[in-house]
């Protein structure tokens, strides 16, 4: 009885070991972007006619890449990676309708498109990585239309930054 007490003994700190012998602490990232660490972010391009929509495009996705954690925001010179983006559509659909004008929106949803590409900073004829991401948000109609939406813009942005960050930190 005391010889298996202290085999039990010696075994349990192995048996703890093996037990999670499948499973690895770290990202995962797609084959592709292994050796990519720190990614720039340069400017985006706006193909809409939104005034400074690049510069909330480009923040929000900064600001995704930063608060996920798998890549660091680098300068150009610094960077193993660049990633180029152009905000490419701004939509507007209704969402709910007045109920004595059905012509009249009271709520809309705002969408928007981001095309990205992650080039290699040492070589940028060689494309990493390429895709869309989309974002939405909702937006009451008010008697100031054009400032609802610059409110409502910022959020569609952040989930659009959003899904291209899990693009490029998870695979999918």
């Amino acid at each position: 009885m005391i010889r298996s007490m202290k085999a039990l003994a010696l075994f349990a700190p192995l048996l703890c070991l093996v037990s999670c012998g499948g499973y690895h602490l770290g990202g995962v990232k797609p084959a592709s972007l292994a050796g990519v660490r720190t990614i720039a972010v340069p400017m985006f391009a706006n193909a809409t006619f939104h005034p400074r929509a690049e510069a909330l495009a480009t923040s929000a996705v900064a600001n995704a890449i930063v608060q996920d954690g798998t890549y660091r925001v680098a300068r150009v010179d610094d960077a193993d990676a660049v990633l180029e983006g152009k905000l490419s559509e701004i939509s507007y659909s209704a969402l709910r309708g007045s109920r004595l004008d059905s012509l009249r929106p009271e709520e809309l949803v705002n969408r928007v498109t981001l095309q990205w590409t992650l080039r290699d900073a040492r070589d940028p004829t060689k494309v990493l990585a390429t895709g869309s991401a989309t974002g939405s948000s909702q937006l009451f109609v008010s008697s100031n239309l054009q400032t609802a939406r610059n409110n409502a813009l910022p959020e569609a942005l952040d989930r659009a930054g959003e899904a291209l960050v899990a693009r490029i930190a998870n695979g999918y």
